[in-house]
């Protein structure tokens, strides 16, 4: 567990901060519970899964607040392509798209869960950051 890197210092600590191996333990259950609501509802319940998580824990400590909001961040983003792909597959190639979307979630939320379970710092590939 590393202090935070730069751009991770916009959080408000409660009166009950976490220690390191809980934040770690959130970030781990961040990416791991969007993962699992991702693949069992086909990509459409895992961005309230990352969201109630981030709303939670942004405020118990840099490293939660960093991986909560990497979670919420891939699934905004897979959720933005799955909404851009229902219209393209009246052409077929929203099929692909969809797919792409929900496996490339599922690959970035099993790194991320790796990651946060070793302790390390992570932002996620082609993701945009709507929330840090």
């Amino acid at each position: 567990y590393a202090p935070p890197p730069q751009g991770a210092q916009g959080y408000a600590p409660q009166q009950n901060p976490m220690s390191p191996g809980e934040e770690r333990t959130v970030g781990l259950s961040a990416h791991g519970i969007a993962a699992a609501a991702t693949f069992f509802s086909a990509g459409t319940l895992g961005f309230v899964a990352a969201l109630v998580l981030y709303l939670m824990y942004k405020d118990r400590g840099p490293f939660a607040r960093a991986h909560t909001a990497n979670a919420l961040n891939v699934q905004i983003t897979a959720g933005i392509i799955m909404l851009i792909s229902l219209p393209l597959m009246l052409v077929l190639i929203g099929f692909a798209t969809y797919g792409i979307a929900f496996v490339m979630a599922l690959v970035l939320h099993i790194q991320g869960a790796i990651k946060a379970s070793d302790g390390q710092w992570w932002d996620p590939p082609f993701t945009i950051k709507f929330v840090r």
